[in-house]
Order: structure tokens, then C-alpha cells, then sequence
């Protein structure tokens, strides 16, 4: 039974991407199999996949959903919009020095005023003035992730979004699908990989470490998914053909396997909290494309799941030694279920 402290390890802090490169496509690839790594270029990802292999994208849109603002009172505050209820609600995370009641006006980016209304766990359920999509995207600022340092400029808009983001609703990217461009794509499709999309909209969650040492204890936060029919058939066909289905992401890992309780993926719409952790069976992802992860985060305990708690630690270990970029602007993995 593993434990927190089994997720732990030592980052040295440079390692962590603060820019993203240049090129999406020009960053690096851990391909871990079993014991056996090999270093490699992501471009390769080409070479490493089959015809009639399908890759399963996260299509979801990261809002610009971070906002500074004031009180009444004159009180600073700062609003990070989690999820979108309606055209004119949502449930954002809302930090001030003291906490707002049911009621209380705050004025965002000195341009809109919001009402808050009742607490929803964690989260503050917010009243727009207007539509919550027009003023989030022309107010607010993209939330980059706590480890990253500088604030978002212009080059981080564009890539901190993946090429085919579609679905706005996301508060932190799919990252894995960052490193895929427009020209790497032609070639997947030329080589007759077959691409399928699911929606699954990143929480802030996913930045958060596990903070109890027995796993069971962990509640893991909660967020919105939905499979296409067109994307269930895709998997059929991939499965029926004996040809591997390859998760582009935890996030979209997360989708299909929520989506594959019952034992067959099902299309529809549902909030997932599903918490992976060694020991977990694995119905529809067979191959797993990731970046590297957070100590002690749910993610790390997915990937250790998925490819073999022992097999993640040495591909690791490695990682690190040869100076692998982490986490969000980071270098990937591609990985093998190790079951």
C-alpha cells in the first residue's frame, strides 16, 4: 500500500521550463517501456506510433480566467475563475484579507462589477454583469501555473494553448497537447494515425499536492467531461483492430477511463473525480503521452499507476540526471500500461 511520501522526490528548480521553446514540436521525449528508456525527440512520436494507432485529444480552451480587483471597500482581491455554471455564473476561487459574504460587490480589472452569492465548498458562486465568456476573455489575464514565474505576455497566450483548442472552459492546459503543432499533425494523419477529441476542463486542482500521507484520505477535486459518439466509435475500432489507443494527457486518460466504469466507454457528459493510484485497472488507454509531473501529486501517482510505480521512478531518476525540462513547458514521456 503506498503512501504520500512514496511520490516524493528532489527537483533541482532549474530544471522547472519557466518559457515555453520556440518550436512545439522541437522539445524532448522520455519513451519509457517497461525498464527500457529511450531518449528521443518529440517529432519522433511519428515513428513511434502505427497506422491505425488513435490519439486522443483534450480539445478544451484555457479561459483567461484570472482576475485582480477591489472591494467596496477598497480591499484588494483576486478572483480565479474555476468553473462556468451559466452565461452569467460561475465558481471561482476568491482571495482577500477577509473573506466576502453573500452579497458583497467586487469591481474586477477596474471594468465590471461581480456579486457574490453563496460558498460552494471552496469555491465563491460569482453574478457577471453580462456575458461570462466576452468578459472574461476581454478582461481577464491567463492563469499560468504557480511555478511559473513571469506573468502572461502575449507569447504565453498563444502557447499556452494548445492548436486545437475549441471548447472554452479550462483554467490550466492539457499540457502533453502543447507539443504538438499543425505540421506534426499532417504527419500523424499521412502515416494514417487516427485522431479522436474528447473535452475534459482543467481545474486549478491539478496544481495541487496531495497534503494527507494515506492516499485513501485524499478528496480529489472535481471536473467536467464529455465523450462524443464519434469518439466512442474511434476506440471501438482502434480496440477491434488491435491497435493502440494513446491518451494525449492525463486529462483526456481521465475522460476515457471515467467514461469506461461500466466496462465500455460510453459517450455522454459527467463530473469525474476519479483518483488513480497503483493498483488501478486500466479499461480503454493503452499508451500514455504526458509531461513530467508534480512531487506528490495526483499525477504522479496516475503515471505510476499507469506504467509502474518502480518503472516511473527510474524514468525519473533518469529524467532528471540527463536535464529534462519539467512540468507545464516542459519536455513529455510517452509510456506503455505496464498491465
Amino acid at each position: 500500500m503506498y503512501s504520500l511520501s512514496d511520490f516524493d522526490f528532489y527537483l533541482p528548480s532549474e530544471l522547472i521550463a519557466q518559457t515555453p521553446l520556440a518550436e512545439r514540436s522541437a522539445s524532448r521525449l522520455l519513451q519509457v517501456q517497461g525498464n527500457a528508456l529511450a531518449d528521443r525527440h518529440f517529432a519522433d512520436i511519428v515513428d513511434l506510433l502505427q497506422p491505425g494507432d488513435l490519439l486522443v485529444f483534450n480539445d478544451t480552451r484555457v479561459l483567461k480566467a484570472r482576475f485582480f480587483g477591489a472591494k467596496a471597500s477598497g480591499g484588494k482581491v483576486e478572483v480565479l475563475v474555476e468553473r462556468i455554471l451559466d452565461s452569467r455564473t460561475v465558481h471561482a476561487q476568491v482571495r482577500a484579507s477577509k473573506t466576502p459574504g453573500p452579497g458583497t460587490t467586487l469591481r474586477l480589472a477596474d471594468a465590471f462589477d461581480v456579486t457574490v452569492g453563496e460558498r460552494a465548498g471552496e469555491f465563491f458562486t460569482l453574478a457577471f454583469p453580462g456575458d461570462v465568456f466576452e468578459l472574461i476573455d476581454r478582461h481577464g489575464r491567463l492563469p499560468l501555473p504557480p511555478y511559473i514565474e513571469h506573468d502572461a505576455d502575449e507569447f504565453d497566450e498563444r502557447r499556452y494553448q494548445t492548436v486545437y483548442a475549441r471548447e472554452p472552459g479550462a483554467v490550466a492546459a492539457p499540457t502533453a497537447g502543447l507539443h504538438f503543432d499543425e505540421a506534426l499533425l499532417d504527419k500523424l494523419r499521412a502515416r494514417g494515425v487516427n485522431l479522436a477529441f474528447v473535452t475534459l476542463h482543467v481545474g486549478a486542482g491539478t496544481f495541487q499536492p496531495v497534503r494527507v500521507e494515506n492516499l485513501a484520505e485524499h478528496k480529489m477535486h472535481s471536473e467536467w467531461y464529455t465523450i462524443s459518439r464519434e469518439t466512442v466509435d474511434a476506440v471501438r475500432a482502434a480496440r477491434t483492430a488491435g491497435r493502440d489507443v494513446i491518451a494525449v494527457g492525463t486529462t483526456s486518460l481521465r475522460a476515457l477511463e471515467s467514461a469506461s466504469r461500466g466496462g465500455e466507454l460510453q459517450p455522454g457528459s459527467d463530473d469525474t473525480n476519479l483518483f488513480i493510484t497503483p493498483g488501478y485497472t486500466f479499461r480503454t488507454v493503452t499508451r500514455l503521452i504526458t509531461n513530467f509531473h508534480l512531487p506528490k501529486s495526483t499525477l504522479m501517482m496516475l503515471v505510476s499507476a499507469f506504467a509502474g510505480y518502480d518503472e516511473i521512478r527510474r524514468a525519473y531518476a533518469h529524467a532528471i540526471a540527463q536535464r529534462y525540462r519539467f512540468f507545464s513547458y516542459g519536455d513529455a514521456m510517452l509510456l506503455t500500461r505496464n498491465s
